[in-house]
């Protein structure tokens, strides 16, 4: 009886507990209305960090003009991304495999949630969307988090979440 008593009282323990996680469901990530306000800083070189990161990432990265990449990258570019070689050059032919130059859109395509820049790194933080691992018909958002850091006017070095393909 003592058994059964302890077994209830956790079981509506945890039934309680766990009430307020089914109630309230994940809210979307969302993306800035304005990208030109992330680009904003009181420090004038916290604001020309995020604006070589910014441009790096539409005119190389999304327009793949990897032509433009030596006015953003230092040529000893550290690259953390497991999938991607290390050093501007090993970038660039890594990338001119699949991307072809296209046109230079005036703010980045991919839903761009912040920017937040603190001494030499750069954040950019962007709207993900997954396929719901317990129904594969529906789709949830998270966040992918890109981080540079900044040396000498250019883009010396890289993270992300991106896991070994």
């Amino acid at each position: 009886m003592k058994n059964r008593l302890a077994l209830s009282a956790f079981a509506l323990y945890a039934a309680l507990a766990l009430a307020p996680i089914a109630a309230h469901a994940q809210l979307p990530v969302q993306a800035a209305a304005d990208q030109s306000t992330l680009l904003a800083s009181a420090d004038p070189r916290l604001a020309a960090n995020k604006r070589l990161v910014y441009d790096f990432w539409r005119e190389v990265f999304e327009a793949g003009h990897m032509d433009l990449a030596e006015k953003y990258m230092a040529a000893d570019y550290i690259q953390h991304n497991p999938n991607v070689p290390t050093g501007r050059a090993a970038f660039v032919a890594f990338f001119t495999q699949f991307v072809k130059p296209k046109a230079i859109q005036p703010t980045i395509q991919a839903p761009v949630v912040t920017m937040v820049a603190e001494g030499d790194k750069v954040v950019v933080s962007f709207v993900r969307t997954m396929a719901d691992a317990r129904d594969p018909t529906k789709k949830s958002t998270t966040t992918w988090f890109d981080m540079f850091r900044i040396e000498n006017g250019k883009i010396a070095e890289h993270w992300d979440c991106a896991p070994k393909e």
